[in-house]
């Protein structure tokens, strides 16, 4: 499992990745939701809060980890 710092860089995050994100609803809870990547919606190579993507079951947040 990566760091957080790992989960800023776009290049680092990749279509079929298991990921955890924080969703927007849980951004001051913590809580993160596992799932696999489908689209990555960051165009820019770098965010400090996390890439944004979209998860196979539609859910779309901040990747904060990067399982595999």
């Amino acid at each position: 499992m990566t760091t957080s710092k790992e989960a800023q860089q776009r290049s680092n995050i990749h279509h079929g990745d298991i990921v955890k994100i924080e969703l927007k609803k849980d951004q001051r809870s913590g809580k993160l939701t596992e799932g696999k990547v489908k689209d990555i919606l960051t165009n820019s190579s770098f965010h400090p809060h996390g890439i944004k993507v979209r998860l196979e079951d539609g859910s779309v947040g901040r990747v904060q980890q990067i399982v595999s």
